[in-house]
């Protein structure tokens, strides 16, 4: 019985939280938009009973999602989101992983503090913390200053506004999400292995390449995960730092929602956007259980 309990709180807190908000998603994105309030007109109304699911089915079409995929914006949005968090995963990675290595090494008495140092940001509001990113990116904000006082640059530079802007502004937002998963993976790797493979002969850069990065990829997969899906549905960041041509699907999907009030198709490039994360992923981790079962029955 105890064990039944334990095993139905997260199945309970995937339905309540997760199930139930897709659910009554997926049922305006099928309704058509309506001036009115709430701006939509539902197709399926589960007070008629089995009349009302018949209702729906015979009125069923897909009208908001052949919208999406047969509208440029629409699929330039997804396109430039994706290729943004990818671009924000990599520079992470590479900026997170030296200094999650660094802690990991370090000695066991200063490690807390180091954990602290990484976490220190998220005791101020993410959006105090984007802000003083356009006082620092603007043309007369401090990097232009410190470039132009070391004769680095001779006129500003134009950061602010572009994309080069929002690619600092993510990197610097979830660069905790990658660091700790990496530490924790490169806090568990034996010193031994390393030990061993110097006495075999191995230089410093080639132990890394075949003995730290590999038993590091769990926390470098759980750390670009974490980057990445956040990184495409991302609203703020693109809106304060991202210029008028910085299209990502967070803020077509706030402009659909505010401005145009048109709830139905905001609501199926949700879905969309939902199954343009989650199918891979879940398709990712099958094809890994598979290898993993693979290695173990070898």
């Amino acid at each position: 019985m105890r064990r039944w309990l334990l095993i139905s709180v997260p199945y309970l807190w995937l339905f309540v939280f997760f199930l139930v908000p897709f659910f009554i998603v997926f049922k305006i994105s099928l309704s058509d938009t309506e001036i009115a309030i709430p701006p939509y007109t539902p197709l399926l109304d589960l007070s008629e009973g089995w009349a009302g699911i018949k209702d729906f089915f015979s009125q069923l079409d897909f009208e908001n999602y052949r919208i999406i995929f047969s509208d440029a914006l629409y699929v330039n949005a997804y396109g430039s989101s994706l290729r943004i968090a990818f671009i924000s995963t990599l520079i992470t990675l590479a900026v997170g992983f030296p200094i999650a290595y660094g802690m990991a090494r370090a000695p066991k008495a200063w490690q807390p503090m180091l954990l602290m140092l990484v976490i220190l940001p998220f005791w101020t509001s993410f959006l105090i913390r984007v802000y003083a990113w356009i006082g620092i990116l603007k043309q007369e904000g401090l990097l232009n200053h410190f470039l132009m006082s070391f004769g680095l640059i001779s006129v500003p530079l134009n950061i602010l506004h572009t994309e080069t802007a929002v690619h600092i502004g993510i990197v610097y937002s979830y660069l905790p999400f990658m660091i700790l998963p990496l530490y924790a993976s490169l806090e568990k790797i034996n010193p031994a292995l390393l030990e061993a493979a110097a006495d075999l002969g191995s230089p410093p850069w080639k132990s890394f390449w075949q003995v730290t990065f590999p038993l590091s990829m769990p926390g470098v997969l759980a750390g670009s995960f974490l980057v990445f899906i956040p990184a495409v549905g991302e609203f703020v960041i693109p809106d304060l730092l991202g210029g008028s041509d910085t299209l990502m699907i967070g803020k077509t999907l706030w402009i659909e929602f505010f401005s145009n009030r048109d709830w139905p198709v905001a609501s199926a490039v949700a879905v969309v956007l939902l199954l343009v994360l989650v199918v891979p992923i879940v398709l990712f981790q099958r094809n890994q259980e598979q290898l993993r079962e693979r290695e173990a029955g070898r």
